[in-house]
């Protein structure tokens, strides 16, 4: 990533994308727009069982894309939430990539367009 747009680096970038592969990961992080929400209930939502519901979790955890916090109420269970800040990173690096597709395409209209005039 470009110096000072953020402090994520594009193995990170990266891992946030490996994250977002998966259909069922997905589908988590829709659920976790809505708020926060159980292992449990994520897996039932999503029609998975919780081995496979805890086995996609982790995967978002290491991706930072989702944090959990212990409840108050019964330590052992989780609470999962959206964590904004690697898909502000993502954004940023895909916004940086348009900046240079739309410049080299400008740069090849004007040549086309010289060209074409000459």
């Amino acid at each position: 990533m470009a110096k000072g747009s953020s402090s994520l680096t594009e193995a990170d970038v990266a891992v946030v994308f490996e994250a977002l592969v998966d259909p069922i990961r997905r589908e988590v992080l829709q659920l976790l727009g809505d708020g926060p929400r159980l292992a449990g209930e994520l897996a039932r939502a999503s029609g998975v069982s919780p081995s496979v519901m805890s086995r996609q979790l982790r995967i978002l955890l290491q991706a930072g894309l989702v944090s959990a916090e212990r409840r108050d109420d019964d330590a052992r269970l989780r609470a999962f939430r959206l964590r904004p800040e690697p898909m502000t990173t993502v954004r940023e690096w895909l916004d940086e990539l348009q900046v240079k597709w739309t410049r080299q395409l400008d740069s090849f209209k004007t040549h086309v367009e010289t060209e074409h005039r000459s």
